[in-house]
């Protein structure tokens, strides 16, 4: 089956948030399935290692987290250690350590991440590359709908068939969006219809997309 007709899923994640947001989920899709089955199979990566990024707030730490709760050792944030420091936890994951046994998923949220360790260049060059790319439609609505629903914010019927032609398609902006719908509704008092949605995207993206027929 092509990435792009995956359908649309959630897996739920052990992760504490205020109980305002309640339990989080994150949301499967073209852009995320194939590193997610990659995930689940750590026994196929090369050099028992492999290195996830992607863009902002596509979900990589919330992965990490989910990979940490099932043997997986994992750096976030990897362009901020020590390359020394990244060396030696590669080659404990190889010959044995604190961490005997355990692939080695390294997160970067560089784009491009510039190794300047030669040792540590070539012993990544050979794991395994997980990236997440860009929703498609069918997760991009699902990507709203679960953050307006995270945010405790009621999107009246038709809310994602006129965003989602409308709208920027990052994770950052899909989040921007919810959360300018968000302020918008509350300070207006009123719900959040469509007059309120074109008034976030014309906040956003202006006018002109936002009449986007």
């Amino acid at each position: 089956m092509p990435a792009a007709a995956r359908p649309v899923s959630q897996i739920a994640l052990p992760l504490d948030l205020s109980a305002a947001e309640g339990a989080t989920r994150l949301v499967v899709g073209n852009a995320n399935a194939s590193v997610i089955e990659a995930l689940r199979e750590p026994d196929r990566w090369p050099f028992h290692t492999a290195i996830l990024t992607g863009p902002p707030r596509s979900g990589k730490s919330l992965l990490g987290r989910w990979a940490a709760g099932h043997g997986i050792d994992v750096i976030d944030d990897a362009e901020s250690v020590d390359e020394d420091a990244l060396f030696h936890r590669w080659n404990a994951s190889q010959e044995g350590g604190t961490r005997a046994g355990e692939p080695l998923l390294v997160i970067s949220n560089a784009r491009p991440w510039t190794i300047g360790l030669a040792d540590l260049r070539s012993r990544l060059g050979g794991s395994l590359a997980l990236e997440i790319g860009e929703p498609d439609d069918a997760m991009a609505a699902q990507l709203i709908e679960t953050l307006a629903a995270q945010r405790g914010l009621t999107l009246a019927e038709g809310a994602t068939d006129y965003l989602v032609p409308r709208c920027a398609r990052g994770f950052a902006d899909l989040e921007r969006l919810v959360l300018t719908i968000n302020r918008i509704s509350l300070e207006r008092a009123a719900p959040a219809t469509m007059s309120v949605w074109r008034a976030a995207l014309e906040a956003l993206q202006g006018p002109e997309q936002a009449n986007l027929l």
